[in-house]
């Protein structure tokens, strides 16, 4: 959400069927419609049918991300430096 926008992450391939959805816009905040990105407006997010079609666009897409790679916090990363300089 931002501020009363749904933020509707669907992929490239998706993004026409997406900004086909009621009260759906490109989403442009850097002044440059990112593709695959789109808002849709509380008059169609409070929408039942229209909430259930977004998510489902939206899990598909995730759906088809790799899993995320698990990182190192830095606070590990400090310490395993100060074990090979040999400090406590």
């Amino acid at each position: 959400m931002l501020n009363d926008d749904l933020v509707l992450r669907v992929g490239a391939g998706r993004n026409g069927e997406a900004l086909a959805l009621p009260h759906a816009r490109p989403m442009d905040f850097t002044g440059k419609p990112m593709e695959g990105f789109v808002y849709v407006g509380p008059g169609g997010w409070q929408k039942d049918a229209t909430l259930s079609k977004c998510i489902e666009m939206g899990l598909d897409y995730v759906s088809l991300l790799p899993p995320a790679k698990k990182r190192k916090s830095k606070r590990a990363a400090k310490n395993r430096g100060k074990k090979r300089n040999g400090a406590s």
